[in-house]
């Protein structure tokens, strides 16, 4: 229970706290994406440069797993390549499909780091989908990034 008590921390300061929140200039590609099942929204902005992830700025509005989520991804996914910050998004997806099991997330700790607190959000399936929100979003801004002519403005 001590464990699950300190994730509960990591999520609820990555919500009070977000790192990355705030829309910003210039983007490559803008999306939004909504969780019908609860409300949870996600406007995400990504800026790629070559293939790298230069910037993730994005403003939303739902619970504080979504919120918390798309938070601890921004601090995943700056500065890494497209296809490592896509790679991420599969543990997390591993994760999140893992059911709460502490061998999953302890095999996954070090390249997840704080979002490996969501390891007990995969026990609620209705959660699931609020925490994976922010990085269907980054995966559908990426593709959309990658396949537009980079013009260094914003679209």
């Amino acid at each position: 229970m001590q464990l699950e008590s300190m994730y509960q921390e990591i999520i609820l300061d990555h919500y009070k706290n977000p790192h990355g929140r705030g829309l910003r200039d210039p983007f490559d590609a803008e999306v939004h994406h909504v969780n019908p099942t609860c409300g949870d929204e996600v406007t995400l902005r990504v800026k790629i440069d070559g293939d790298t992830i230069a910037d993730v700025s994005y403003e939303g509005m739902g619970c504080s797993i979504s919120q918390a989520s798309v938070s601890a991804m921004y601090d995943l996914v700056v500065g890494r390549s497209v296809p490592e910050a896509l790679e991420t998004g599969e543990h997390f997806m591993t994760l999140m499909q893992a059911k709460g099991d502490p061998a999953v997330a302890e095999k996954l700790e070090d390249e997840l780091e704080d979002a490996v607190a969501f390891a007990g959000v995969s026990k609620y399936p209705a959660r699931v989908k609020c925490a994976l929100l922010s990085w269907m979003a980054l995966k559908d801004a990426s593709a959309r990034a990658m396949s537009a002519p980079q013009t260094g403005g914003s679209n």
